[in-house]
């Protein structure tokens, strides 16, 4: 996730700056919430959480990060959820996979009409399925390939979610003047 987020979010958000803060799995980043939120001193820092859904009911584990969130003292964390992988984001925009990829626009569009990519959040193991559509893909190579290509397009709720949020989060600090 830190790959895809370093090359989309300063593409989207240029007058930003960001930390992406990497775990490693959902349990490390469950147990470490609490403790680096409230360890964090600088004023006027916002904070974002994002963790993929894996298969987990989206509204609890929303929830449960979001208790993690207040009891690290930061109850105004944005948290958002990659349904189901982080991958199916990728679906979202077939155009920005088929330019990473050097393949054919037209194709791609192609398969974003058939039934299984139509709710990009929706599709079990999109990591699988962008393997078997593309060929090989790597989690992290493919990250840093798709992600300088991603645009605010994308038929992913949870993606739009995502930058939904971060919207509201640059539109506060803009009005607070930082």
């Amino acid at each position: 996730m830190k790959y895809l987020l370093e090359a989309l979010l300063p593409r989207l958000y240029p007058d930003l700056c960001f930390l992406c803060v990497p775990h490693e799995g959902k349990q490390d980043l469950e147990k470490s919430i609490p403790r680096k939120l409230s360890a964090w001193t600088e004023p006027g820092v916002r904070f974002c959480v994002i963790r993929d859904n894996d298969g987990a009911d989206c509204r609890a584990l929303r929830r449960r990060l979001a208790d993690l969130c207040a009891q690290g003292g930061r109850p105004e964390t944005l948290v958002r959820i990659a349904c189901q992988e982080l991958e199916a984001w990728y679906f979202g925009d077939l155009a920005a996979v088929a330019r990473a990829y050097g393949r054919d626009e037209d194709d791609f569009a192609q398969n974003a009409r058939r039934n299984r990519f139509r709710d990009p959040d929706a599709i079990d193991q999109p990591a699988q399925a962008l393997a078997e559509l593309i060929g090989e893909f790597k989690k992290l190579s493919g990250a840093r390939q798709i992600g300088p290509h991603l645009s605010r397009e994308n038929r992913s709720a949870s993606y739009c979610a995502l930058l939904s949020g971060l919207d509201r989060l640059r539109d506060e600090l803009i009005r607070e003047g930082r």
